[in-house]
C-alpha cells in the first residue's frame, strides 16, 4: 500500500553523487602513480578500499532491506527489481575483482598491475552510471510511494554504521559525501548527525577534507 507521507529519497541521491564522483576520478589518479611508487600506490589504493568497500555495504543494504520489500509490494514492477538485482551482481564482480588486484598494486606499484587495476575501476565507473541513473530514475519514485519511513530510516542508519566514526578518515568520508551538496542538502545531511561530530566538522573536518582528497587525487 502506498504512504500517505511520501518518503523523501534525497539523500540517497547525494550518497550516490559521492560514489560517481570517486569512481570517475580514480582511474586517472591510479594511472598517474610513478612505477614503483608504493608510497603514492598505497595513499592512492586506500582510498579506492575506502570507497569500494563503502559501495559494497551500500549495495548489501540495499539487497537485504530495499529490493525484497519491493518485490513484494510493486509485484507489477518486479523487472526493475530483478534488473537492481543484476546490475548489484555485476558491480559486486568488478568491486571482487578491485580486491584482488588491489594488494599486488598497493605492495609493488607495478605498472603492469597499475593498469589493470585503472581499467577494472574505469570499467565499474561506467557499470556504477547505469544503475545510479536508472535506480535514480525507476526505483527512487517506487521508494518513496511503498516504502515506510521507518524503513527508509533503517536503511539509512545502516549506512551511516559502516562509516568511521572519528579521525582524518571519518571527515574525508563525510567531506566527499557533502563535496557535491548544495546548501539545504549540507545543511540537512549534517543535521542527520549527532551534535560532537556535526560540530567538528564545522570547525575542522571540512579543512581536513581538502588536505586528504588533494593528497589523493592532486591539485
Amino acid at each position: 500500500m502506498p504512504n500517505a507521507a511520501a518518503v523523501d529519497t534525497w539523500d540517497m541521491v547525494v550518497v550516490h553523487r559521492f560514489f560517481r564522483r570517486e569512481f570517475a576520478r580514480l582511474p586517472a589518479t591510479i594511472r598517474a602513480v610513478p612505477d614503483g611508487d608504493t608510497a603514492r600506490a598505497d595513499v592512492v589504493g586506500g582510498w579506492l578500499a575506502d570507497v569500494a568497500g563503502a559501495l559494497h555495504h551500500h549495495h548489501t543494504g540495499e539487497d537485504e532491506l530495499l529490493w525484497p520489500a519491493l518485490r513484494e509490494r510493486v509485484a507489477v514492477r518486479a523487472d526493475l527489481v530483478a534488473r537492481m538485482e543484476e546490475q548489484h551482481d555485476r558491480m559486486s564482480e568488478l568491486l571482487h575483482t578491485v580486491d584482488e588486484l588491489l594488494p599486488g598494486w598497493r605492495r609493488s606499484a607495478a605498472v603492469g598491475d597499475r593498469n589493470k587495476l585503472a581499467d577494472v575501476v574505469e570499467h565499474a565507473s561506467r557499470v556504477l552510471d547505469e544503475h545510479l541513473v536508472e535506480e535514480e530514475l525507476w526505483i527512487l519514485p517506487l521508494v518513496a510511494q511503498h516504502i515506510t519511513h521507518e524503513e527508509w530510516a533503517t536503511l539509512g542508519e545502516r549506512g551511516k554504521d559502516s562509516l568511521p566514526k572519528a579521525g582524518k578518515k571519518a571527515f574525508l568520508i563525510l567531506g566527499a559525501i557533502l563535496a557535491d551538496a548544495d546548501v539545504e542538502e549540507r545543511t540537512r545531511f549534517l543535521k542527520m548527525l549527532p551534535p560532537p561530530p556535526r560540530i567538528l566538522y564545522r570547525l575542522i573536518g571540512e579543512r581536513i577534507y581538502r588536505s586528504e582528497i588533494t593528497r589523493i587525487h592532486g591539485s
